[in-house]
């Protein structure tokens, strides 16, 4: 020590210093607190890059066995929730390396490094991690789509009024709607396997910025880590964070999609619609109104969407301006990632409860039918009479402004009063006047008619199988 200082020989870095850090900057530049979570992964790529030093013969076979052993003594400790973190514990790698040389001793857990940087260290664990998540992501998601799906095949009879605009558009089925947002989250589900397979690459092997002069095997690593591929310049393996960014941009658009949900909900269980009830379970009450039952679940799930917006707006001005390779920036890309990953993981959760236990009200949906939203088959009426469709979308609003003149409703007009609007109007048209009939002509695939819904509902059994 120069002078009687701390040279700083406890820190993996620290043999070029001489004076002491600053303790608010050993708490600014420290990331233990969030990036332990990473203990499992940690520890899999420093087993599996033990293994690789012995085959290039840097470490001897005994001493490989000591690491991969030590370091399942270390896991044991996290698992059990016993591993100490020390004041000198920077970060989740030099936590488990502490510990590795106070179990082992430090002459042999200190050869585990060679030709390693913390560098590629971090972006390895990463990677796994992200792609742990993403199953248990995916399985959330099927979940809910499997809750969709069993509903929509349970309430296939139920119609409901469409909207578009917040306007009524159209009679559907109610389990045409549901179905909608299956496809959204089979969509979101989709993509989260595309980003699993493109964060299965490996930079393990990268060193700091410039590669491994040790001849290690880099294919042998990635195929102990069940990595897809390697990734093939250095540089680009210790700087890339891409599938932060891609899951942060996942993250928000899924969460766009739950809060669309959610929004769908909370109208429709309003007083005003009484199309549906939530579960006492998902609800709370009011500190004063003691009738009030609010849709808080559904309510948190649409608020928690800007949130991860945050994450992933706040890492995207993190990475913007980086020079190339790695930089102490990249240190919050950690928090985002985790923030994002748990409040979509709970949402997912909550999303799928709401729905499994939710009340339909059919009485109140069948209520709400009125026929103004048979304006459309009206016009088509015509349509299959011969008359071009821009003209009967033209008599069509006619005949709505001829109900509300009379004060009554489109169905209740007569076919007389349809005739002074076009000679093509006969005694069949009262056939239009039939909710069910009209969902059934939307035969095409992707329409609500029972046989097309019946249809999606086969689509996604299978793709759920």
């Amino acid at each position: 020590m120069a002078g009687g200082e701390d040279n700083g020989d406890h820190k993996t870095w620290g043999g070029r210093f001489t004076g002491k850090t600053d303790p608010l900057m050993e708490k600014f530049n420290a990331s233990i607190n969030f990036d332990k979570r990473m203990w499992k992964a940690d520890i899999q790529g420093s087993q599996v890059y033990a293994k690789a030093l012995a085959v290039s013969g840097i470490i001897s076979a005994k001493e490989r066995d000591a690491i991969v052993t030590g370091l399942d003594a270390v896991g044991k400790e996290w698992e059990s929730d016993t591993f100490v973190i020390k004041p000198t514990d920077e970060d989740i790698h030099t936590a488990n390396e502490r510990r590795l040389g106070e179990i082992i001793g430090t002459n042999t857990a200190g050869k585990l490094h060679t030709g390693r940087s913390r560098n590629d260290q971090v972006a390895t664990d990463m990677r796994i991690w992200v792609s742990e998540a993403t199953e248990t992501l995916l399985e959330h998601l099927k979940s809910l789509i499997t809750v969709i799906v069993n509903r929509a095949n349970a309430e296939l009879d139920i119609i409901i009024p469409g909207y578009t605009h917040l306007q009524r558009g159209q009679p559907i089925l109610w389990s045409h709607w549901l179905l909608s947002y299956a496809w959204y989250f089979q969509a979101d589900a989709i993509r989260l396997i595309q980003i699993r397979e493109r964060t299965s690459s490996l930079p393990l092997g990268s060193g700091a910025l410039a590669g491994n002069p040790f001849r290690i095997d880099r294919t042998f690593l990635q195929k102990e880590l069940s990595f897809h591929s390697i990734m093939p310049n250095s540089l680009y393996g210790v700087g890339d964070r891409d599938f932060v960014a891609e899951f942060l941009f996942w993250s928000s658009m899924t969460m766009t999609h739950l809060s669309r949900f959610s929004e769908d909900l909370i109208l429709y269980s309003t007083a005003e619609f009484g199309f549906v009830g939530l579960a006492d379970a998902y609800c709370t009450g009011s500190s004063l109104m003691p009738q009030k039952k609010n849709a808080d679940s559904l309510e948190l799930i649409r608020g928690k969407t800007g949130r991860v917006f945050g994450d992933m707006c706040g890492f995207m001005m993190t990475l913007k301006g980086l020079p190339s390779t790695y930089n102490k920036d990249l240190q919050e890309d950690k928090e985002p990632m985790f923030d994002a990953y748990d409040t979509l993981s709970g949402c997912l959760q909550i999303a799928t409860g709401v729905l499994s236990t939710l009340k339909v009200n059919k009485d109140k949906m069948q209520a709400a039918l009125s026929h103004d939203l048979l304006a459309t088959d009206l016009a088509e009426y015509l349509v299959r009479k011969g008359v071009p469709f821009r003209e009967t979308h033209h008599i069509s609003g006619q005949a709505v402004r001829l109900a509300e003149e009379k004060g009554t409703s489109l169905g209740k007009l007569t076919v007389a009063d349809l005739r002074t609007l076009h000679s093509a109007f006969e005694e069949d048209v009262n056939e239009v006047w039939d909710f069910g009939r009209s969902v059934e002509k939307r035969d095409a695939v992707g329409g609500t008619s029972k046989s097309a819904v019946l249809a999606q509902i086969e689509q996604l059994k299978k793709w759920l199988a």
